[in-house]
């Protein structure tokens, strides 16, 4: 069942703020909703008060959903689906810019979407069709799909694999042409400690690998994306480093070189949006795209890394507003 969460009541806190409710390893005071308002201010938005905003999940297999922010009343218009160690509310300040009715995915094993088993959590194809079953109860007529890092390799298989329900393809900062080379300071970032004796330390790792960020965002971002483990320590939402304690999946050497073919296949307008900081996107990666796909659009958002929708929210919805046209 659904739960509007515009009917939640909570402030902003610091991000070590707040006690542990052992039965649900939340800190008892967090109010997934209850940033809004700071990403309005931070951004220059006028808030208007909050969002209609409702969590929802849909079962994809047996005991495991895919979980979702569904903004507005459905059906939904656009599509957002996160990058690897990401969750669903680093679209929150592109949403509030946009107004419109939108859905947000946690991918599989990342915020409070359900785990699969081993490196399906990685695997693009997987991750489509479980996006895919989001996309249908959400937006079906949904008129473009924005994928981020893995999020947009898996919009990508989306695309190749479920043609009807793309009808307008954004890649922000990604091709299949990443490498291990390329995300070395996303794989160090996640590849880093499990677990953490308290928020704050994780706050400290993030701004360390997040320099042009904010303080206050990146705060956000941790509390968002942390979770606190029976033992008390705290860590990661995401299966890249498990909550339960045990070995969890991370980023290394993947191949994603087959989406190239998926690119080919695709019928879909399609735009890319590179970091200008980013060494995710090359110049090559951007040739082949351009050789298999003559008519995308390529747009570079500069002062943005790797995470344009953290780095230049308010350029990256200015972006998304001219490929959906006029309200």
């Amino acid at each position: 069942m659904d739960r509007d969460l515009s009917a939640l009541s909570g402030q902003p806190g610091d991000a070590t703020a707040g006690t542990h409710d052992s039965s649900s390893g939340e800190p008892d005071d967090y109010d997934e909703l209850s940033f809004l308002e700071e990403n309005a201010a931070e951004a220059g938005l006028v808030w208007r008060g909050r969002p209609r905003v409702v969590r929802d999940e849909v079962p994809v297999a047996p005991g495991r959903a895919v979980s979702a922010l569904v903004w507005g009343d459905p059906p939904a218009s656009l599509v957002l689906v996160h990058g690897g160690g990401q969750n669903a509310h680093t679209w929150d300040t592109v949403a509030l810019a946009l107004e419109e009715p939108l859905v947000a995915v946690d991918l599989p094993g990342h915020g409070h979407s359900g785990w699969p088993v081993g490196a399906g959590v990685l695997d693009p194809s997987s991750l489509a069709d479980d996006v895919a079953a989001a996309v249908r109860r959400w937006a079906p007529e949904a008129r473009a799909v924005v994928g981020m890092s893995l999020g947009g390799l898996a919009a990508l298989a989306l695309a190749a694999r479920h043609p009807d329900l793309v009808r307008h393809l954004v890649l922000v900062d990604i091709t299949p042409g990443v490498d291990r080379r390329k995300s070395a300071s996303v794989t160090a970032f996640l590849a880093g400690p499990e677990s953490f004796g308290s928020l704050e330390e994780m706050v400290e790792r993030t701004i360390a690998f997040n320099p042009g960020r904010s303080e206050s965002s990146l705060r956000r971002g941790v509390r968002h994306n942390a979770v606190r483990r029976p033992d008390g320590r705290w860590t990661w939402r995401h299966q890249l480093g498990r909550p339960d304690g045990r070995t969890g999946v991370h980023v290394a050497s993947v191949d994603f070189g087959q989406r190239w073919d998926d690119l080919g296949r695709t019928t879909a307008p399609v735009m890319l949006v590179r970091g200008g900081r980013s060494p995710v996107v090359d110049d090559t990666d951007v040739a082949e795209l351009l050789r298999r796909r003559p008519d995308a659009r390529v747009e570079v958002v500069e002062g943005a890394g790797h995470s344009v929708q953290g780095d230049r929210p308010l350029e990256l919805a200015a972006l998304l507003r001219g490929v959906l046209g006029p309200r």
